[in-house]
């Protein structure tokens, strides 16, 4: 018992910097944006990260299956469970979470290409509960379509706080690792009818401070294609920096 409390430990110390598996709604890749799913329709997505480059013994790989419901008055609600697996030397530990939340887009103006949101988020983990607490985020946020040409970009711009209890292992379960409030920034921009280049960037160096740019492709019958590669705030930081950097795929559907 002794030594499995020690792994969990180890493993949630690396997983305090390396949580890339945020936001269970509309998103671009982390960050939310203003869309919401509409009334009465659903959005399922999968999302697969493998850590590349891997540790010098170890490589992490997080699955995040999450699901999307559309309710009036422009609110979804949605939950995801992301499970985040190291391996390392021959051996596999993983952790998984639970996350409900809830977003409201509280002004649309489609003539002028503005909308705000601000929704909320619960993070708790659904085991090795003895060595990690939960912890919550706020958030609002606006966006703007510059409709100039077909192929106009959309921004998106806000701000987040998170809501945690102690970060020091020492005194109890640790929470949320690293500043809790900052800037979301994003970036749409479209390339044809079906395709977009698209980035986002929590700031900061915590759980949620990743810049992420790729590729968004719109499929047949409903679907979305994602793929970039996520950059942790903090993995140059320097030469025994963590390697919190993930090749980040999705693919989602609407129904």
């Amino acid at each position: 018992m002794k030594k499995y409390k020690v792994l969990a430990q180890i493993i949630f110390l690396i997983l305090v910097g390396c949580s890339s598996q945020v936001l269970a709604q509309s998103t671009i890749f982390n960050i939310p944006t203003t869309d919401t799913v509409s009334k009465g329709k659903a959005y399922a997505e999968f999302d697969f990260l493998p850590q590349i480059p891997g540790g010098d013994s170890s490589r992490i790989y997080i699955y995040n299956p999450r699901l999307v419901v559309g309710l009036p008055g422009n609110v979804e609600v949605g939950v995801n469970f992301p499970i985040t697996n190291v391996k390392a030397s021959g051996t596999s530990a993983s952790n998984g979470y639970f996350q409900p939340n809830l977003k409201w887009k509280f002004y649309n103006n489609e003539k002028a290409g503005v909308a705000l949101a601000a929704g909320a988020l619960l993070n708790t983990p659904i085991n090795n509960r003895d060595v990690q607490d939960s912890w919550g985020m706020v958030y609002g946020l606006v966006s703007k379509k510059v409709k100039s040409s077909d192929y106009g970009p959309r921004f998106h711009a806000g701000v987040f706080g998170v809501v945690s209890a102690n970060q020091d292992t020492d005194k109890g379960p640790a929470s949320f690792a690293g500043r809790r409030a900052g800037a979301i920034l994003g970036y749409e921009q479209p390339l044809s009818k079906t395709v977009s280049f698209v980035a986002d960037w929590f700031s900061g160096k915590n759980n949620l401070g990743y810049f992420t740019p790729g590729i968004s492709i719109v499929l047949p019958k409903n679907g979305l294609f994602n793929a970039g590669y996520s950059f942790g705030n903090d993995s140059f930081a320097d030469s025994n920096a963590t390697r919190n950097r993930y090749f980040f795929v999705y693919y989602g559907v609407t129904f």
